[in-house]
């Protein structure tokens, strides 16, 4: 969904490199496809499944290239192919089926906090074997203020209680990063320091806090074994 600022990008790769990264070893074919580049959108039946991946976009925008992603998701969907949105990914699909995305109210959450897991989220078969409160990497302005209707939410932070929702038996998003590394995550907390201080974050103390958030990369990894 779009690609990294040069910078990252020269040091870290992009989105695809990510989750590539995160789903070593499992045995998947990935097929890469760009939206914002004007690429096709693939058949929802020639594929087995589809991640939606993070973006510098902001789903506000209205990019015509998001707009038909999301006329694209409203196809997968009826096709009942397996999903999986993450940050962007998530608003996107939360935008596609009826919600309302937009500017979290107070503001940013960006670092490594702790996701609560719901009571809703004991049976879901991606969920089940999560404790009841897991570490995940975060870097977002917007949020889902309103799930669509039918959706149920899983899990929440302190700061944004719709990080996790499921859209039906094969569609599950998450606001949060399962593909980042902590040294991702310090990359981009690095790279954008004196803003983020200026905005009142305690970028020493975020980037002291970092660690591996392997609960958060199980979902990625068990939703493509599970494809």
């Amino acid at each position: 969904m779009g690609r990294p600022p040069e910078d990252l990008r020269a040091t870290h790769g992009e989105q695809a490199d990510w989750v590539t990264a995160a789903l070593a070893g499992i045995d998947s074919p990935l097929t890469v496809v760009h939206p914002a580049a004007e690429e096709a959108l693939p058949d929802p039946a020639s594929l087995r499944g589809a991640v939606l991946t993070g973006s510098w976009a902001m789903v506000t925008d209205r990019h015509p290239w998001s707009e038909r992603t999301a006329q694209w998701l409203l196809e997968a969907m009826d096709a009942q192919l397996p999903l999986l949105g993450i940050c962007y990914g998530h608003q996107l699909m939360a935008h596609a089926f009826g919600g309302m995305v937009d500017y979290h109210p107070r503001g940013r959450e960006i670092g490594l906090h702790a996701v609560a897991r719901l009571p809703a989220a004991e049976a879901d078969p991606l969920l089940a074997g999560l404790p009841d409160h897991f570490a995940a990497h975060l870097t977002h302005e917007q949020s889902v203020l309103r799930p669509p209707a039918g959706a149920t939410v899983l899990a929440g932070t302190a700061h944004d209680p719709h990080q996790i929702l499921r859209y039906g038996p094969h569609a599950l998003s998450v606001q949060f990063h399962p593909e980042f590394t902590p040294g991702l995550m310090d990359a981009c907390l690095a790279r954008r320091q004196d803003f983020l201080a200026a905005e009142g974050h305690d970028v020493a103390a975020l980037r002291a806090a970092l660690g591996p958030t392997p609960h958060a990369l199980g979902i990625l990894r068990a939703f493509a074994a599970a494809c």
